[in-house]
């Protein structure tokens, strides 16, 4: 069905129930939404068929009479009944999109065994293919959703079709490969936490669910301090996750293993608008910032939204919704509403929350293209981060055993203890650096990447390096800005420059604080420990340590804000 043709017939289908429609009345003021235009009735349980005979499910989401507004396509793994279905379907319906809400294979009823993100380029053509015999679907597609949900619509952009008019994707990686493994260091605490959510999420009930996100650091424990990985993973997971220790088995990016799952190119092939969401603490941050630079060089239209959340934060407030459903009118709302509705245009492509104030901040491009924006800082003798380079004096060393593996709290993690947190219990180990700036005169803002520099000697050639930007305040607590790890191999010289990217930030130092950075070998529970022998994991009888030494000469420095010179990788 095209754009013009004749306004589609209505379907029948049970109307939202009473409470529902309560909420979505109190988030619509709260969360200051668009106002509802109709009523929303639910067509459950339909069937799509895939190319290979299996059969997803399907809700179909209609709004109350007659729209030419988009068809939105969300497919999710989580299931179709609440919270999703009240955020991703119900809310969009409300106003004036019919929504398909659709269960990935294997999951919540649909067919097939679930093999995360491996089928979702053909299964997302096979649903636009059902979709365009539908004689309620408009002509024009759009795709919404996060994370996971986010993926799908990178896997179906790998061949975008011809009735997509936009796409909003909340924080959500287009390669599995580089967020399973940060520059070669598995991120373990992330797909533990993930993996274990998905093998018992259809047999967990919501109050269950809630409760076991809020134990889930204490549970893990013991899977998060197994070495080998493999048999924590095993004893906490059993056989319901197989995926998990096939990722293990394949710790190369190149490998033909994550083909499927590696949707790059999809950035080079989508020509819609893009809204795109995330938080400094997102642990698919970094995919997302580069979203946006390769579409905006492109000359896509794209808009960027980054905002002091973690992953569970966006799920749980409603990040973003109000600017999505904003966006979805401006793109592929109904005619008569583009006509007579007032959409506000974006004043910059890129809006971020600035840390350390609670102001957002419209700027021009991500990162901001003024050189002049950004500072360089020098790791000098005794534990000082100076504005100047500092001759003379010692190097800085420390050792890192993987027996007794440094740990980190905070940051980009799928838990409830994530994002910004104090971190001094960490930094008085022996195993951690810390250089410290005096304490700053004025507010210092610093917007941009974040890239450490470091002259790098070690005696083992299979390390990694983990670093991280802190704020210390004037009672002393040292709160994580952003960090960044990198693994160092035999392919890499015993002594040189090693670039760590701490992705990017918007933050401001407040009159009175300290800037401090950490560097360590290595982030535990949050990325699992280094071995020391080349292997990705190792049992502990043949663990090797690592000795390092950094130069405090004027070799290392830390680049913050604007653009980073070079490649921050190795």
């Amino acid at each position: 069905m095209n754009p013009g043709a004749a306004r589609p017939k209505q379907t029948a289908g049970r109307p939202v129930s009473r409470a529902l429609d309560a909420m979505s009345r109190l988030v619509t003021r709260t969360w200051s939404l668009p106002p509802r235009r109709n009523r929303v009735t639910i067509d459950a349980g339909l069937t799509v068929p895939m190319r290979d005979g299996t059969v997803l499910l399907a809700d179909h989401y209609i709004p109350a009479g007659d729209t030419t507004a988009a068809t939105v396509l969300v497919r999710c793994p989580y299931g179709r009944a609440f919270p999703f279905s009240f955020l991703t379907a119900q809310l969009i319906a409300e106003r004036g999109y019919h929504v398909l809400l659709q269960s990935c294979r294997g999951t919540f009823g649909s067919g097939g065994v679930f093999e995360p993100m491996r089928s979702e380029i053909d299964d997302g053509q096979d649903t636009v293919a059902w979709l365009r015999e539908q004689d309620w679907f408009t002509g024009r597609l759009a795709t919404y959703g996060g994370s996971y949900l986010g993926f799908v619509q990178w896997a179906l952009a790998m061949d975008p079709p011809p009735e997509l008019v936009t796409a909003i994707v909340h924080a959500g990686p287009h390669d599995l490969s580089r967020t399973a493994y940060h520059n070669g260091v598995f991120d373990l605490y992330n797909y533990v936490e993930w993996s274990e959510l998905m093998a018992n999420q259809e047999r967990v009930s919501g109050p269950q669910g809630m409760y076991r996100m809020a134990t889930a650091d204490r549970r893990l424990r013991p899977a998060l301090d197994a070495m080998p990985i493999t048999k924590g993973g095993r004893d906490l997971l059993g056989a319901e996750a197989p995926w998990f220790e096939s990722w293990l088995r394949h710790p190369d990016p190149e490998d033909m293993f994550w083909q499927p799952l590696q949707c790059r190119a999809a950035l080079d092939r989508i020509a819609v608008p893009v809204l795109l969401i995330t938080g400094w603490h997102d642990l698919f941050l970094e995919q997302t910032l580069e979203q946006y630079r390769v579409l905006a060089k492109r000359g896509v239209t794209t808009r960027l939204v980054v905002g002091p959340w973690a992953h569970l934060d966006e799920a749980r407030a409603g990040v973003g919704i109000a600017e999505s459903l904003r966006w979805l009118d401006q793109y592929a709302g109904p005619a008569k509403t583009a006509k007579t509705t007032k959409i506000p245009k974006a004043k910059a492509s890129a809006r971020v929350y600035v840390t350390g104030t609670r102001n957002w901040r419209d700027v021009g491009t991500w990162p901001p293209p003024d050189a002049a924006a950004r500072q360089e800082w020098f790791l000098s003798p005794g534990g000082e981060l100076t504005s100047q380079p500092v001759t003379g004096g010692a190097d800085a060393t420390f050792r890192y055993d993987p027996a007794d593996p440094t740990p980190t709290t905070g940051g980009a993690i799928m838990s409830l203890s994530s994002g910004s947190r104090d971190n001094k219990a960490v930094e008085r180990r022996l195993d951690v650096l810390v250089f410290t700036s005096a304490q700053l005169e004025l507010p210092v803002e610093m917007i941009g990447d974040m890239v450490a520099e470091l002259a790098v000697t070690r005696d083992n050639p299979h390390a990694d390096l983990f670093v991280r930007l802190c704020d210390v305040d004037p009672r002393g607590r040292s709160r994580n800005i952003c960090d960044g790890v990198v693994r160092l191999t035999e392919r890499d010289p015993l002594s040189g420059t090693v670039l760590v990217s701490m992705v990017g930030a918007a933050h401001r130092f407040g009159a009175g604080h300290r800037v401090r950075l950490q560097v360590s070998g290595g982030a535990h529970p949050r990325f699992a420990r280094n071995p020391g022998n080349g292997k990705v994991e190792s049992p502990p009888s043949e663990f090797v340590p690592t000795r390092y030494r950094i130069g405090t000469d004027g070799t290392s420095r830390l680049y913050l804000g604007g653009t980073a010179p070079g490649t921050a990788r190795r």
